[in-house]
């Protein structure tokens, strides 16, 4: 997107971009799969990143060949009570506080588009309710019935940001995403949206992404790229 171009809000995803909370599910995922004597991959990771708790069972299960030893129903319970005691320890990304607190005290209107469901949620933020003030709206896994990479989302975010805020309707190209997920990105494209990735460092992208831009760290974004009030110098 050329430096300039009118974007008129942020919709960030949650897990990996503003909190540390990517390797706290792979704490609790290798801990599963420790008694069946298997190790999570970051390749499996990255099949799994940014979809709804079950459908990125499935993908485990279907990846490691487990069925008959566990379903993926039986999967995401036993991994709801491990995640339970990591969430509240959830930390912030670097970058994430700047950006958003900036975005924020400039009138920008933010929204979070997560996978997480609202339970997850409330536990991963609980140690950070100030900064996630900052969002007028938020949309969780459990409101929509299709995750990512399908663009609902993304797309009811944008309409409830723009009720929140009194706003016009947001066109497409006026939401700027930040992800950290492939999924995430092909739900933005899908949306019509410009995206940022900020991917993991373990994240292979070599074979291409429909991201606008890619970041190492939300910390190298620069707001005046994208038409948003640029940070004090």
């Amino acid at each position: 997107m050329a430096a300039g171009a009118a974007v008129r809000c942020v919709l960030f995803d949650m897990d990996g971009l503003l909190l540390d909370t990517e390797s706290l599910y792979t704490v609790a995922q290798q801990k599963i799969l420790d008694r069946f004597g298997m190790k999570f991959t970051w390749e499996l990771k990255a099949k799994m990143m940014g979809k709804r708790a079950l459908e990125a069972a499935q993908v485990l299960v279907d990846d490691l060949g487990l069925h008959g030893r566990i379903t993926p129903e039986a999967f995401v319970q036993e991994r709801e009570r491990i995640l339970d005691e990591l969430f509240p320890d959830a930390q912030l990304l670097p970058g994430a506080g700047r950006l958003v607190r900036h975005l924020a005290s400039r009138g920008v209107p933010l929204a979070v588009a997560t996978s997480s469901h609202r339970r997850h949620f409330d536990l991963k933020t609980s140690k950070h309710r100030d900064l996630f003030a900052c969002f007028a709206t938020v949309v969780t896994g459990d409101q929509v019935s299709r995750g990512k990479p399908d663009p609902s989302i993304f797309q009811l975010a944008a309409s409830k940001l723009a009720a929140a805020t009194s706003s016009d309707s947001f066109a497409p190209h006026e939401c700027l995403v930040l992800e950290d997920a492939p999924s995430g990105v092909e739900a933005a494209a899908a949306a019509g949206m410009p995206c940022v990735l900020v991917p993991d460092a373990n994240l292979d992208i070599s074979g291409g992404t429909k991201a606008t831009l890619v970041l190492p760290s939300l910390v190298e974004f620069d707001p005046a790229a994208f038409g948003l009030p640029p940070f004090a110098s």
